[in-house]
């Protein structure tokens, strides 16, 4: 569940808000997503039990959507990722860099070895 491309972003800002938001805060503040997407992905974390859904008896009908207990020790766990990409990601980059100048190098192993 938490390898879905929409759920670090909702629980991200769930909990940078540290308030119930609304169907329409978290689509505005989220890039990209499409509606239907974010629908599945809020339907997902609530099935999940990671928010919670209050529909107030409004016209037209009010919708907030809050980080329960086991939401905020999901976003612990998406923040450290998040916290560790940024930090690391130059680190990342200059590997990958090295390892395709390897690549582009050598020729590439046979397997098994040639013998």
């Amino acid at each position: 569940m938490l390898a879905n491309k929409w759920t670090p972003y909702v629980l991200g800002l769930l909990e940078k808000y540290q308030r119930p938001l609304r169907f329409t805060e978290l689509r505005r503040n989220i890039e990209g997503i499409t509606q239907k997407s974010l629908t599945q992905t809020l339907r997902s974390l609530e099935r999940d039990g990671l928010i919670s859904r209050t529909v107030y008896p409004t016209i037209p009908p009010r919708v907030d959507y809050a980080l329960t207990e086991l939401g905020v020790k999901a976003g612990r766990l998406t923040t450290a990722i998040a916290d560790w990409s940024v930090d690391n990601a130059l680190l990342v980059h200059a590997a990958r860099r090295a390892f395709d100048g390897r690549s582009e190098a050598t020729p590439p192993a046979s397997f098994p070895p040639d013998r």
